[in-house]
């Protein structure tokens, strides 16, 4: 069996679902005598005549009889693999690992996993934090979802913003500082600072916008998320600056004072990236769009 591919076989399985040239000509479209060429071709590369004249017509050889089943099973399995496949949601039985901040888990999880349980009951979101900003996880395949404060990037990894936003200043509901409309630099320098970093820096936008009006303020207590710094400001003096929808939509909400900052600072992008891999892959593309749709709805929620 020499000089075969898969065309010769689409060839092959037309000649044999049809039981004629001219019949196989038209399901693939071709004149017949192209036809004939390809069963001249496929006769020669078989070593087998496969038709032979029967009165007016042609009939198929032993040899042919047994290819028809295997070569029509050989055709579907190969379409199955090339043809994009149904997304039965309901069916599906996968868990999916997000990688995020707990900032972000606070602030719209629940409404992701109810808005997954309508369509998917059998999906599952398993959240793990974001310890650093490594794209390895996603390139391994042991996160399928990154989802957080865009802060880095690798090459080949697809990134999507969710939305962009500013930090605001938060501190406790009976604060100093709370009863004042506008809180002015000398106000907000005056007071310890806790800062949130997951990497353990007490420095960030912030520092550097004071730095350009020569000022400066006394960071005395770093913690490794947004909601550690939210929970320290609600029990101290401390003053916390957070992305503002994380400090808007938090349960604690109406514990907190939340103001301007009174220094401009870069915007925040929110966003989700994932491994090429998955691009196309139908359950993770609509898994992708309703993180889109739930970010976009419940941050609407928090700006009206």
């Amino acid at each position: 069996m020499k000089n075969l591919d898969l065309n010769h076989l689409i060839d092959l399985d037309a000649l044999l679902s049809e039981g004629s040239v001219a019949g196989a000509a038209r399901r693939l479209n071709l004149s017949a005598p192209a036809m004939s060429r390809r069963l001249s071709h496929l006769r020669h590369s078989l070593g087998d005549p496969l038709f032979v004249q029967a009165g007016r017509g042609l009939v198929p050889t032993q040899r042919a009889l047994d290819l028809r089943e295997r070569v029509r099973t050989l055709i579907e399995e190969v379409r199955g693999i090339l043809t994009p496949p149904d997304l039965e949601l309901a069916q599906v039985e996968r868990t999916f690992t997000l990688r995020t901040s707990d900032g972000v888990i606070g602030t719209w999880a629940a409404a992701l996993c109810a808005r997954l349980l309508e369509q998917a009951p059998g999906i599952t979101l398993r959240f793990v934090l974001r310890p650093k900003k490594s794209m390895e996880a996603l390139r391994s395949g042991e996160v399928d979802l990154d989802l957080g404060v865009l802060d880095g990037d690798a090459p080949e990894i697809k990134t999507q913003t969710l939305l962009k936003t500013h930090f605001m200043g938060v501190v406790r509901a009976d604060h100093p500082l709370a009863g004042s409309e506008y809180i002015d630099l000398a106000q907000f320098i005056a007071w310890p600072h806790v800062n949130a970093s997951r990497r353990g820096v007490a420095g960030g936008p912030i520092d550097d916008a004071l730095a350009a009006s020569s000022a400066k303020r006394r960071v005395a207590l770093v913690v490794p998320s947004f909601q550690a710094a939210m929970a320290m400001a609600m029990s101290s003096d401390f003053i916390a600056a957070i992305p503002e929808p994380f400090a808007r939509w938090s349960p604690n909400s109406s514990q907190l004072h939340i103001f301007a900052l009174p220094v401009d600072t870069p915007s925040v992008s929110i966003a989700m990236s994932w491994h090429p891999r998955h691009d196309a892959e139908p359950v993770h593309r609509w898994l992708r769009e309703q993180v889109r749709q739930t970010t976009a709805s419940v941050f609407q929620a928090v700006a009206d």
